[in-house]
């Protein structure tokens, strides 16, 4: 893996500056690795290159851009282990789940990218129109740290697939499966410029990225807060925007549901990756007479999330990614301690187990006001809200009432019951019942939780234009 250099223009290059960023383990607390330092340089050079190459890109056959991609995910699953494995000291995931969710989804998205590549409905007759889907151009891609690779694979794959050319910013907190990846993408002999990297900082790189002339698309994951930032530079240049951001997700559990169930799943959902996931099911919304239960169910479900190493195959929850995160969700917890809400487990002090990595407990709260910041505010850790309600359209009403809009879940022994209260969540996704994620269907949000659609064919469209040719008759 390179990590001296950037990928631009189809090979390795060196930076533009002599900056380097440390890679921390986030068990040992130590830097296991470190990478170059983009500056708004490097941005140029790898913009420049994208842009020579999406005239060639964009004429190569739509079968021809599936070979390539398909190409992209043999050189990847080869070394899907090492990625996990790396993935697992940058992030604090377990390996046992980073194999099948840091590397087997993202492999999967690029299959599926690769499929639709080729079966894209790319023209259609509309009357005397031909309407035809064309490439955006370059897009430049800016990746979070909580699901790296899954996050590329998800930007990169539908754009490569659409013919588009990307220069990518990952994240600097873990940025080596995008190092990988672009020595896969060296590996499968993709054209020079139609995939660039540059790894830095987002004030510095990214900013560069999200406001250069010479990107017609950007696509961002992360906070809304730097969203917001991105899409302000972005409309400089009046740039397509889509952007990926928080969520604060609800899972309302009706009367006639099955409640041990229902609480066993979302405590998982909203633990997974530590609670850095920003589809978790942060908030449980029970009928007021079943709270207790429910909390009781909670807090035995929680303590079965052992803490530790997280490279050890027994082990169901990891550190946090960083310290400055172990510090904002303990910070949180604090907060709504002096707010009010019932502490049922966990707590805002360290693991007394754990003397070392960046770990916050399994924490639940029980009785929490719907108003106060653990129920409004992304905390991004494995902190969960337990909400009574006294009735269906309550319970609604508090599931909208956040400006996110990302996920959701609904509990019912009827389902049409389950999709009616589906149907009236402002929320881009909603499992019933414990219903599977899709990587076929649209993943996006409503409100503050974003703009745009990702995965499957919803993903590909994001990075086409529409032009309509009419013919006089």
């Amino acid at each position: 893996m390179n990590t001296e250099q950037f990928f631009i223009g189809g090979r390795w290059v060196a930076p533009a500056g002599g900056g380097r960023i440390a890679v921390v383990d986030s068990y040992t607390e130590e830097p296991f690795a470190s990478v170059a330092e983009g500056t708004e340089a490097d941005i140029d050079a790898a913009v420049a290159a994208a842009c020579s190459a999406a005239p060639g890109w964009a004429a190569e056959t739509a079968e021809a851009r599936a070979g390539y991609l398909r190409r992209i995910h043999g050189a990847l699953a080869a070394r899907a282990d090492e990625i996990a494995r790396t993935i697992t000291r940058e992030v604090g995931m377990p390996v046992k789940m980073s194999r099948r969710m840091q590397v087997g989804a993202p492999l999967a998205i690029l299959e599926i990218a690769a499929r639709h590549a080729s079966s894209f409905a790319y023209e259609e007759r509309v009357g005397n129109s031909l309407v035809v889907r064309e490439p955006v151009g370059v897009v430049g891609a800016i990746t979070a740290w909580n699901y790296p690779l899954y996050l590329l694979a998800a930007k990169v794959g539908s754009a490569l697939a659409a013919g588009c050319t990307v220069v990518l910013k990952p994240s600097e907190l873990a940025p080596l499966s995008a190092l990988a990846f672009a020595d896969a993408v060296r590996e499968a002999g993709l054209p020079p410029g139609v995939f660039n990297l540059v790894v830095g900082y987002g004030p510095v790189a990214g900013e560069a990225l999200a406001r250069h002339p010479g990107v017609d698309a950007l696509t961002f994951t992360g906070s809304t807060r730097a969203g917001k930032r991105v899409a302000q530079l972005a409309a400089g240049t009046v740039k397509r925007v889509a952007l990926e951001l928080g969520g604060k997700s609800a899972s309302i559990v009706l009367d006639d549901a099955d409640l041990a169930v229902a609480v066993k799943a979302t405590v998982s959902m909203c633990f997974l990756n530590s609670g850095q996931t920003c589809a978790a099911l942060t908030r449980l919304l029970v009928p007021q007479a079943l709270h207790d239960e429910a909390a009781r169910l909670a807090v035995e479900v929680a303590r079965s999330f052992v803490l530790g190493d997280p490279s050890l195959e027994s082990t169901r929850l990891g550190p946090l990614a960083s310290a400055a995160q172990r510090e904002r969700v303990r910070s949180y917890i604090a907060t709504a301690a002096r707010e009010g809400a019932t502490l049922l487990c966990g707590g805002a002090e360290p693991p007394p187990s754990l003397a070392k990595g960046y770990f916050v407990q399994p924490t639940v709260f029980g009785r929490v006001d719907p108003r106060s910041a653990i129920a409004q505010e992304e905390i991004f850790g494995p902190v969960l809200s337990i909400i009574p309600y006294r009735e269906e359209d309550e319970a609604v009403m508090i599931a909208n009432g956040t400006s996110y809009g990302l996920a959701g879940a609904v509990w019912s022994a009827d389902e049409r019951r389950a999709e009616r209260v589906a149907r009236r969540m402002r929320t881009g996704q909603v499992d019933i019942n414990g219903g599977a994620f899709n990587l076929e269907a649209p993943f996006g949000g409503y409100g503050q939780s974003g703009i745009g659609r990702e995965m499957g064919r919803y993903g590909l469209e994001e990075f086409l234009e529409h032009k309509a040719i009419q013919f006089r008759s």
